[in-house]
């Protein structure tokens, strides 16, 4: 029996608009191909440049608070390396609806550029001028990395579908191996050839990465911008695992940073040798990247939730060590612990958040507006940890102060799984 022609040629259609929608499938969420790993390695560099150098502030706080600002107090001080963390969650919001309304170049681009600049600037501020420190090292270099870091990681997530913790955790560990490298570098270049030179070096080290990886960073979503449902932000608020998610991370940001921003200034002020105290932030954030990989490997493998909640936990406990440091060997035991499940923390709570997106249209605005809410714990857990540490470096009520907001922050995280395995009938959230 033959088919009419009639008959064929709905069958035809059939198969292509079937064919199309699964090249559409297939394009959305493609695990890896060309683009997809050079996207990868580009975004991987913008980490590295961005957050690795945001990352070394720790030497920053140790050098303005003993040399380069010393008429400020270190609250005071805190409030630069708060700012610059802060910005990039409190703009997320602006670069993820940016990244989903198509302006992926747009964002990452600006916010390079604007980086840049404010690092360059930084090398011109004078010893004791703390606002221009604050302005440019605060709030310019915040702004850059707020308008880049979203978008960076979100774009990332297009390209890969069954391996998409891991991808999250490879891209974050950039900005952990920037953090060994420019810690070293600064604390290395600062005696030798001053404030002014060792921003500029560095800077000219930045830059080169982030041509590097606006060069290699592709979106895998252009082609399909008119095929995206309509983004409803104000429905989030009504989703019990996103609303508890965002609630836990803002907690956890209260205490998370500490060791990150004072061990060095910590290592210092105990008399441990100023050589090691140097490289305890490089050491830090070297366990930091081998956390974030195996974090999001298990991820992959049992949920991201199911492996944040005891991370968080463990990362509580690991703030509380920090009493423990007397000797060169319990510093670099203690940076080696919180390093590793701090690492995992931060990159598996971006996973844990895009994982909630019911399509890949939501990732940035999901990604930002969680990032907004949170930023409030990264702009005033410092200033604050510093105000308990007062000019006579009283260390117990900071150190308190962190591992509680981590312990609690424990619980409401439980919560969120939970509220995920009920929804979905699966303990593999």
């Amino acid at each position: 029996m033959t088919s009419s022609p009639i008959q064929t040629s709905v069958s035809q259609d059939q198969k292509d608009h079937s064919s199309s929608d699964h090249e559409i499938a297939t394009q959305e969420f493609v695990d890896g191909g060309r683009d997809g790993w050079m996207t990868l390695i580009g975004a991987w560099f913008i980490l590295f440049g961005i957050f690795g150098y945001l990352y070394a502030f720790g030497v920053y706080q140790d050098y303005y608070t003993r040399f380069f600002l010393s008429n400020s107090s270190p609250s005071k001080i805190a409030w630069i390396g708060s700012f610059q963390l802060a910005m990039p969650f409190l703009l997320g919001i602006v670069s993820g609806k940016l990244f989903d309304a198509g302006y992926f170049y747009l964002a990452v681009r600006l916010g390079s550029c604007i980086f840049s600049v404010s690092l360059f600037l930084l090398s011109l501020a004078k010893p004791q001028r703390y606002f221009e420190v604050f302005l440019s090292q605060g709030v310019g270099m915040g702004i850059g990395a707020g308008l880049a870091f979203i978008a960076s990681v979100s774009v990332s997530l297009h390209h890969f579908r069954r391996r998409k913790a891991l991808a999250t955790g490879i891209v974050m560990s950039g900005s952990s191996i920037g953090a060994i490298i420019y810690p070293i570098m600064i604390n290395k270049l600062l005696p030798k050839i001053g404030f002014a030179q060792t921003v500029r070096a560095s800077g000219y080290s930045v830059l080169g990465c982030l041509l590097i990886g606006n060069c290699l960073m592709r979106t895998a979503y252009d082609k399909h911008r008119g095929e995206k449902p309509p983004v409803n932000i104000l429905g989030f608020f009504s989703d019990p695992p996103y609303i508890s998610s965002m609630m836990g991370a803002l907690i956890a940001l209260f205490g998370f940073y500490f060791p990150l921003v004072y061990i060095q200034l910590y290592a210092a002020t105990h008399g441990i040798d100023s050589n090691l105290a140097f490289y305890s932030i490089a050491i830090l954030n070297a366990s930091s990247t081998v956390g974030r990989l195996v974090g999001n490997y298990l991820a992959d493998v049992y949920g991201p939730y199911t492996v944040v909640v005891p991370c968080t936990a463990i990362t509580a406990v690991s703030i509380f060590t920090v009493f423990a440091i007397k000797t060169s060997g319990s510093l670099i035991a203690v940076s080696i612990f919180y390093g590793f499940f701090a690492g995992g923390w931060l990159s598996l709570s971006v996973s844990a958040i895009a994982s909630l997106a019911r399509h890949p249209s939501e990732v940035g605005a999901r990604s930002g507006l969680s990032f907004a809410v949170t930023s409030i714990g990264t702009l005033f857990a410092p200033p604050i940890q510093g105000a308990l540490l007062t000019s006579h470096f009283n260390w117990k009520a900071p150190i308190i102060f962190s591992g509680t907001f981590m312990c609690v922050s424990t619980v409401v995280l439980g919560f969120a799984r939970q509220f995920l395995v009920n929804e979905r009938k699966t303990q593999k959230v």
